[in-house]
């Protein structure tokens, strides 16, 4: 029987060829790990962060984003994106017509209209653009 373990965030996020992690902070580790699997990873955040080679990093703050930053993404991904910054994120999203997939913090809720997804780490919200 197969086994029935949820798959890793990075598992879901390789379905996609090209995805954006808003707010990379200095844990790089997913965007690692999908570039090494071959998805094109672009990394921001508001200030200078160094990211893992095949990782391209663009300076910019979802809360006054440089939506061009975002045009050829199919999915943004967030990790422990707190409840101020949804509705930005998601706002670049739809903008770009590319989905969004975000982890909270601890017991912060999702503010956004999405579905959870039980992942390895956790829950992961997804929402999808069409």
């Amino acid at each position: 029987m197969a086994s029935a373990d949820p798959p890793a965030i990075v598992d879901v996020l390789a379905e996609y060829d090209r995805v954006i992690e808003i707010g990379i902070g200095s844990r790089p580790g997913v965007a690692r790990a999908l570039a090494e699997r071959g998805v094109s990873v672009r990394a921001t955040d508001v200030v200078h962060r160094e990211t893992p080679p095949g990782v391209a990093f663009v300076r910019d703050d979802v809360r006054d984003p440089d939506v061009d930053v975002y045009e050829d993404s199919e999915a943004l991904y967030a990790l422990r994106l707190p409840p101020d910054l949804q509705r930005h994120v998601w706002r670049v999203a739809r903008s770009v017509d590319a989905d969004l997939l975000f982890t909270t913090l601890g017991g912060d809720p999702a503010l956004i209209p999405c579905r959870p997804r039980t992942v390895r780490e956790g829950t992961l919200f997804v929402w999808t653009h069409n």
